[in-house]
């Protein structure tokens, strides 16, 4: 079974978090901080790419779930967090509605049946995956999804200045000799390529510095929106 290059390190990071800081302090810093805000944009961006009440969400890399709370507070819908860190899970559960459901997964796949999800999507997932990981995990996607039904990814792209300074700083720590954590650019037309030949019908790209929803607050990424025909 194919598995993620990463789980140990992150492992160990997010305990030295647990360990450093008091727990909603390190649950927060885990995903990057911003828990409240970022969650809340995240809900925004997937109602603007078509999110209805009653759906089926994936939240592919749900860490401690800010996206989760921020959709428990927005909109009724069926809910599944996976992530590779038990203890994320955990705090994530504590924090949203009995019925949401969060499971630990480790495999380049996805533990759903076919046809059977609305909305997958992945934030500040695909940042951090090798390049054939992403593009696994987009091929159980379609298998998983609803005919109509999309992906939301967001990603790194070189085109996009503010994107530079992740890339300068991952050289800088190179230089330096220290391991830097993978933080993985995709290029647009690598999204376009990827979907045709994994049979997506359509898809959209947000760039990163933009906001086309009612806060008119930007992720920071640029989002790409895939669908299945």
């Amino acid at each position: 079974m194919a598995k993620f290059h990463f789980v140990e390190d992150y492992e160990r990071y997010v305990a030295d978090l647990i360990r450093q800081h008091p727990i909603d302090t390190a649950m927060s810093l885990a995903v990057g901080g911003s828990y409240a805000s970022v969650g809340a944009i995240e809900c925004e961006i997937l109602l603007h790419a078509g999110l209805a009440p009653g759906m089926a969400v994936v939240d592919l890399g749900c860490g401690s779930g800010r996206l989760a709370v921020a959709l428990a507070d927005r909109i009724a819908v069926g809910y599944l967090g996976l992530d590779v860190v038990p203890a994320l899970l955990d705090y994530a559960r504590s924090r949203t509605p009995r019925a949401y459901r969060f499971v630990l997964n480790r495999a380049l796949s996805l533990p759903v049946e076919a046809a059977s999800v609305d909305v997958l999507c992945a934030f500040s997932v695909f940042t951090h995956l090798l390049h054939a990981e992403t593009y696994l995990y987009l091929e159980d996607a379609h298998r998983a999804l609803r005919p109509g039904g999309r992906v939301v990814l967001s990603f790194l792209e070189f085109a996009i200045p503010d994107h530079w300074a992740v890339f300068d700083k991952t050289v800088q720590a190179q230089r330096a000799s220290t391991v830097p954590h993978l933080n993985q650019f995709i290029e647009r037309n690598q999204i376009t390529v990827w979907s045709q030949r994994l049979g997506y019908a359509h898809v959209a790209i947000i760039d990163g510095n933009t906001a086309p929803w009612p806060s008119g607050e930007p992720l920071g990424q640029s989002i790409a929106i895939l669908t299945k025909g």
